[in-house]
């Protein structure tokens, strides 16, 4: 089996780590990596390989970075570049890109006389049809879902609406953060794939069910102020929801403050939502329009993450001082 592999972030690394681990045993080959080009990171904002780049070059895979595969100079060479592989299938993980029909079309296909043919699959982080789009990890836990898990799925040109091929489900912990969610998902995500690949003979394609269709947007850096209007149990989520990225933010004057972890607590106080209802070494409690959510881990800008007994020893707050909402909801 030829296979050509598309993914960017950790998240894909897992399943390509995967793929490599299990060729050699399995008569898999990877003649070619797609992933996005090198971005600014850091504090010097220096060009840096994506974690599938890294991966692939570490284990002399030829790697390519199209811009774009829909429209631009660079198409018409990846095209080229991908039909030349010969691949069998196109694996996509996080990928980034959106992909034509023109792309999927190119492998040979696995399975004779599957039809449409079985070209191209994708590692997605959700149960489907809930969630489908570029965010499912992050919305799943905004949404206050229980379970989610990972959905191994027969690509089609839609947003994830093809069929799907295999599924396994997880819990989402209590407190659990994207960032340990989206860890987690990425082993099963591999685990997964490479039990699909190695039992081709064995899957079905089952038509996602029409019914329980939700969207997960990307996530805007403006939703990440944090509104106090809204519930305790809402804003707690949003703060788990958005680490690591883009990380919750509160102001109170004119500075922007990072809200790394937050608990909802039953209390409530008769004041306005976004007051300080008290201050403590174990957090930092403010109103919201239902219940009081406690800031436990905060950063200021240039600073670190500090625990709100540190973060309080360089930044004094007092009882009825207000966080503002942000420009988000000004």
């Amino acid at each position: 089996m030829r296979i050509v592999f598309a993914g960017t972030p950790d998240f894909a690394a897992r399943s390509l780590a995967g793929l490599i681990a299990a060729a050699p045993g399995a008569g898999w080959s990877l003649p070619l990596v797609l992933t996005q080009p090198d971005r600014p990171a850091g504090r010097g904002m220096r060009l840096t390989p994506s974690p599938v780049k890294s991966l692939a070059l570490a284990h002399d895979l030829t790697v390519a970075t199209p811009m774009s595969l829909r429209k631009g100079p660079d198409v018409e060479a990846a095209l080229q570049r991908i039909a030349a592989a010969e691949p069998d299938v196109l694996i996509v993980a996080a990928y980034g890109l959106i992909l034509p029909q023109a792309v999927l079309d190119l492998p040979r296909g696995l399975r004779a006389g599957w039809m449409p043919k079985l070209s191209a699959i994708n590692v997605h982080a959700s149960l489907l049809p809930r969630w489908r789009g570029a965010a499912p990890i992050a919305r799943a836990i905004e949404a206050g879902d229980r379970t989610t898990g990972i959905t191994i799925m027969q690509m089609d040109a839609g947003l994830d609406t093809g069929p799907m091929l295999l599924a396994e489900s997880i819990d989402i912990g209590a407190d659990e953060t994207a960032g340990h969610l989206t860890s987690r998902l990425a082993d099963l995500g591999a685990r997964l794939l490479v039990r699909a690949l190695g039992s081709v003979a064995q899957l079905t394609a089952q038509p996602q069910p029409a019914a329980g269709v939700t969207y997960a947007a990307k996530i805007d850096k403006a939703e990440a102020w944090l509104d106090w209007s809204l519930p305790a149990t809402v804003l707690a989520r949003k703060v788990r929801a958005y680490d690591p990225f883009p990380v919750a933010h509160t102001r109170i004057g004119d500075t922007s403050i990072k809200v790394w972890r937050a608990l909802e607590m039953p209390a409530a106080a008769n004041v306005t939502p976004g007051t300080i209802v008290a201050v403590e070494p174990a957090g930092i409690d403010v109103q919201c329009s239902q219940g009081i959510l406690r800031l436990t881990e905060l950063q200021r800008p240039g600073g670190r993450r500090l625990a709100a007994r540190e973060f309080l020893a360089g930044h004094a707050l007092v009882p009825l001082q207000r966080f503002g909402p942000g420009p988000a909801h000004e």
